[in-house]
């Protein structure tokens, strides 16, 4: 009986029927009856949550340390396309960035890959943990299919950059075309001999100023568009958050002293080492101190950590007036403004920037107290 069961074997059955040792096969083959329940209940478990995991729109493998897969529920393999998953060496017949994602997902980010099959570019977010399975270490590797999600988001900012192209071309557009009628009717009807002499002639010279005037403005626009499309790859270094901060508010101190702004940085982890551009770096954050002043804020507060992730967060607050609920979700889009003289790109050159070296910007409140900016940097 121990040798049928240490070879996972229950198929046997001890005679009950002889007269001597009965008793103790009786007994035998309870036992088995009972390791057979077990073992069955156990199937049933696996199977109900091998069904389980198939219904879920997240695709999970689980990876041994030689790049085995031991499991992959249904999802996965529909998103893979693939109709069997054995080792992660498969993946390279899809893409090599793929299997370079597969073999390289830690815990501590999420990583991205995307490939190319019949139904256009596949997009995927992925996530991995460590685990111990049987005595064995093996990588629980989660992904999710976003291609629609990155359409919808592309979509809408296509959208939103569209409708305010449009609006500031229409508003450069619009009176180059109304003057242009104007003197080219009036010089028509002169050249005809049809004007009488009570009728006033136009300012030709004002005209022609306002013309020229709009379409440098035209000119300037398309300029700073086209800066915007050719930011310059990061030139990283180490160096100092704090550093940084002090080179900031001496470049800034001639604009905040004259607006009776107060700026203070608070650092709440020591020596904070960033690896980053530091120019551009720069550049994002004078541009928050500097939409702070216009907002009319009298205190600027700008604090710095390392959080439980090991990310680096500079968080840049103020007390100027509020960012409207309707202007928030704008904000970052190019050339949406909502100042009379503002250009609408800074916000979306930093947030180019972030993504450059592979960080993010974003606003996380703004309210009477306080508006608040936070740029993470992984």
């Amino acid at each position: 009986m121990l040798d049928a069961l240490e070879d996972k074997e229950l198929n046997f059955r001890f005679d009950e029927k002889r007269v001597f040792g009965r008793r103790m096969n009786m007994t035998l083959n309870r036992l088995k009856n009972i390791f057979d329940k077990e073992r069955h209940e156990i199937i049933e478990q696996e199977r109900y949550y091998g069904s389980m995991l198939d219904h879920v729109q997240t695709g999970v493998v689980v990876i041994d340390s030689k790049g085995g897969v031991n499991y992959c529920n249904a999802t996965s393999l529909s998103i893979l396309g693939m109709a069997t998953f054995g080792h992660i060496r498969q993946l390279r017949t899809i893409s090599e960035d793929l299997y370079k994602a597969f073999s390289n997902v830690s815990e501590s980010e999420d990583t991205k890959a995307s490939w190319y099959n019949e139904r256009g570019q596949i997009t995927i977010s992925l996530t991995a943990s460590q685990a111990r399975i049987g005595g064995k270490s093996v990588k629980i590797a989660a992904f999710n299919d976003i291609s629609s999600q990155i359409d919808e988001n592309e979509q809408e900012s296509w959208s939103k950059l569209i409708r305010v192209l449009t609006h500031e071309i229409m508003n450069t557009v619009t009176p180059i075309a109304s003057l242009s009628d104007t003197l080219s009717g009036y010089l028509s009807a002169k050249a005809e001999g049809t004007l009488t002499d009570d009728e006033s002639a136009p300012d030709i010279a004002a005209g022609l100023d306002t013309i020229s005037h709009s379409a440098r403005g035209l000119i300037k626009f398309v300029d700073t568009y086209r800066n915007l499309t050719r930011i310059a790859k990061p030139m990283k270094k180490a160096f100092f958050v704090r550093h940084l901060i002090e080179h900031v508010l001496q470049l800034t101190s001639q604009q905040t002293a004259s607006n009776g702004v107060r700026c203070t940085y608070k650092e709440k982890t020591e020596d904070i080492l960033l690896y980053a551009d530091e120019n551009q770096i720069s550049q994002i954050m004078i541009n928050l101190i500097k939409n702070a002043c216009q907002a009319e804020a009298s205190d600027i507060s700008i604090e710095a950590e390392i959080d439980n992730g090991e990310y680096v967060i500079i968080n840049v607050s103020n007390n100027g007036k509020p960012i409207s609920k309707e202007s928030q979700a704008e904000i970052f889009v190019p050339f949406y403004t909502t100042k009379q003289d503002g250009t609408g790109i800074g916000l979306s050159l930093s947030r180019q920037i972030m993504r450059l070296h592979n960080g993010s910007i974003r606003l996380v409140s703004s309210n009477p107290e306080r508006t608040v900016f936070s740029l993470i940097f992984k």
